[in-house]
This record gives C-alpha cells, structure tokens and sequence, in this order.
C-alpha cells in the first residue's frame, strides 16, 4: 500500500480544511514546495495535491504552487482540483504531473474520463468524495443522488489508474477513516482504490491496510499535527522482507 502525503493548496498556502470547509481552512505553510521536499526526503514515493481554488472555480488556480513544486521534487504527483477539460488535462500532464484527478467531471461528463483515460492510459484518476455515502462535486459543495459504488460501477471499464475515495465528513476531523465503506468500495471495483479522509493515527494507517483491496491512503492533518508520524507510517506499508 502506498502512503500520499497530501498538499492541499489554498490561495498559495499548504493547508487543511475541516469536512471540506474552504471558511474553515488551517494554513500550515506558505512554501508548499519546500514541503513537498520534506515528504520526499522522509521516503515518500509519491505526493497528493489538491488545488482548492480550483475545485471550487473551475479551472486551475494554484498553478504557480504546483509548478514549484515538480520543479522541487522527483517523485511522481497526483493533482486534483478545477481539472474538467482535456485542454487542462493536457496541460498539466505536460508540465510533468505524473496523474490528473477528475471529481466533479466524472459525474457531470464521464465520456471526458473515458475520452481521458483513453488518450493517456495510467495517467487519469477519478475522485468519488462522498456525505452519507452520496457523491459531492464542485468543491463538496453540491450533492447528487449517485452512490459512490453506482460511479464507480459505471466506471470500470472506463481505463482509469484509480478512484481516490474521500468520506467528506471524516476528512480534516481527525475521526478515523471510513474503513468499512472504503472497503466495500474496494471490493465492488477492480479499479484500484485509495483511501482519503479521517486518518489520525498509526492504527488507522494499519487498519486500512489490513482490509481487503485498498491500494493507498492519503493523510495530510495528522502528518501536519504529528499525530501520525510519517517514518512509522511508511515503515508500517512498507513490503515485507
């Protein structure tokens, strides 16, 4: 299972929100790249940025703190957030993102995911965020009446690298993640899933890794506060000898 470290970008910062709260947002740095350099100094293998400007708006805000940082780091990024054509799509793989992430896009125009994933196999990822098991897009703003598993349903045989699975209300609050829904989610898809939102302690991290099907967890809070601490965290997925 592969740890990502996540680098929420707001307005140019490194921070968290609480359960998706752009009012409610925790800066916890103001040199995202040198941030990104401490998470691949400590062993991470690879880097999970958001663009939360972007999520709610619609296109690319916080490029200048993402391009710092490819340019700071050689571990392969994810970055999500404000991606919902095939021109940004195009543009960000070109700058050296290794994985673009599709929220809102992949329920308002799943053909564009197909169209995507097609175009760059393993580079396209979908995010599938969720209140009371109900997919959230537009920065968790608006709800709709999919499931997180009827999405990811219609997905399967779309091509995508991975679905990036978040429980909206367990994510900043330092709850413990959704392990069951997580789980059950990894078990209706072949596609593989990463689990986000809630991680608060080496158990939660250990817990995600015993269950069945989960590919990688995403922690950013408690890597921030110290309640999880990355060494032992990375140390716990690593493979056995």
């Amino acid at each position: 299972m592969i740890l990502y470290p996540a680098i929420d970008l707001k307005d140019g910062n490194c921070v968290r929100l609480l359960k998706g709260d752009m009012d409610k947002a925790t800066v916890f740095g103001s040199d995202p790249a040198a941030q990104a350099r401490q998470f691949e100094a400590a062993g991470c293998e690879w880097l999970h940025l958001v663009d939360l400007n972007g999520a709610f708006e619609g296109r690319p805000v916080n490029g200048a703190a993402v391009e710092a940082i490819l340019s700071a780091t050689s571990v392969p990024v994810q970055l999500g957030g404000g991606i919902r054509d095939l021109a940004t799509i195009e543009m960000w793989l070109g700058k050296g993102v290794a994985r673009v992430i599709l929220g809102t896009v992949a329920v308002e125009n799943p053909e564009l995911v197909r169209e995507a994933a097609a175009l760059f196999p393993g580079k396209v990822a979908v995010g599938l965020d969720a209140r009371n098991g109900r997919v959230a897009t537009r920065g968790w703003a608006e709800e709709t009446t999919q499931t997180v598993t009827e999405l990811a349903g219609q997905l399967e045989d779309a091509g995508i690298a991975a679905i990036i699975y978040t429980d909206i209300d367990r994510d900043g609050a330092m709850q413990g993640p959704n392990v069951a829904a997580t789980e059950a989610l990894a078990r209706a898809t072949t596609i593989p899933v990463i689990a986000s939102g809630g991680v608060s302690s080496l158990a939660d991290i250990e817990a995600l890794r015993d269950a069945v099907g989960i590919a990688g967890v995403i922690s950013g809070r408690a890597l921030y506060d110290g309640a999880l601490d990355l060494e032992a965290a990375l140390a716990a997925l690593a493979p056995a000898a």
